[in-house]
């Protein structure tokens, strides 16, 4: 495994240090690299079938379709119904996971968290479950070889800061380095939500800090200002993905002053989804 690179960007006057764990791979990048490096390690005639479920603008479903077409697995992926628009996009994570051979299977809203909850009893051998935004206790071990890697860079900075989905990279990360402060920010739901995901998993330690934006955002939602710091972002010449990246970035330059160590997350791949959103809303 290549270590990931540490960049350094001026933004709003401040000096931030990025770990570029988007620079691993065009689609198996960022957290989702490190939460899937246990499964990467294993021997594909271990498995025969990967089944996840979540949303159809995923990071996690787009670094499983690519891990399960390099391995030989099949992929299942369960969503709620989806728009016949969505369908048809050729662009985006549902297309770039159909085109390496996932299989979508779509649950009436009214059945799908009663269909999700008993996946769990109905696997057989050579099946394996990545729960949604890859929250699986297995995720601990390459988090542990990313822990590893910041503290051998010998960073000058005791701050860290990873956005959240279901907190797992943040949890692991803090559980690792407790010798560093763990920033990160709810991206989906709020921190209540954010703590009960992250204690489904382990105890949450104190390093670890949850900073929430002073406006209540919604997850995949264009925001204006998103937008315009997501150009601002551009102009350190690092691209970062528009679903988790603006929210934390905003918490990070209004709340915090230190220096700190951004770890990208990857996902920019589910941009150009994105920027056409932000072009029918007229913010670009």
């Amino acid at each position: 495994m290549n270590v990931s690179a540490i960049s350094k960007i001026k933004l709003e006057g401040r000096e931030f240090f990025i770990k570029r764990d988007d620079l691993i791979d065009p689609y198996l990048a960022g957290n989702k690299y490190r939460k899937l490096y246990k499964l990467l390690k294993t021997p594909p005639n271990k498995l025969n079938k990967i089944i996840s479920y979540g949303g159809t603008q995923s990071n996690a479903m787009l670094a499983i379709a690519a891990m399960c077409k390099n391995k030989g697995w099949e992929f299942d992926y369960y969503t709620k119904p989806q728009s016949k628009t969505q369908k048809t996009l050729d662009i985006g994570n549902y297309f770039h996971s159909i085109e390496m051979g996932m299989n979508h299977i779509e649950i009436d809203e009214s059945l799908y968290k009663n269909y999700i909850a008993s996946l769990s009893l109905n696997t057989n051998a050579g099946e394996f479950i990545v729960h949604q935004g890859g929250a699986i206790i297995e995720a601990r071990e390459g988090i542990e070889v990313l822990a590893k890697e910041i503290r051998e860079s010998s960073i000058e900075t005791r701050s860290i800061a990873t956005p959240s989905g279901t907190g797992t990279t943040a949890l692991f990360l803090a559980l690792a380095l407790k010798e560093f402060k763990v920033y990160t920010t709810p991206c989906i739901g709020d921190a209540i939500y954010l703590r009960s995901q992250m204690q489904a998993l382990h105890e949450i330690p104190d390093n670890l800090i949850i900073l929430e934006s002073k406006k209540k955002y919604h997850f995949a939602k264009p925001y204006r200002e998103f937008i315009d710091l997501h150009k601002k972002l551009l102009t350190t010449g690092i691209e970062f993905d528009l679903l988790y990246a603006p929210s934390l970035w905003e918490a990070l330059l209004s709340q915090t002053k230190e220096r700190v160590l951004y770890v990208h997350s990857g996902g920019v791949s589910g941009n150009e989804n994105m920027l056409t959103r932000y072009k029918k809303k007229g913010f670009i």
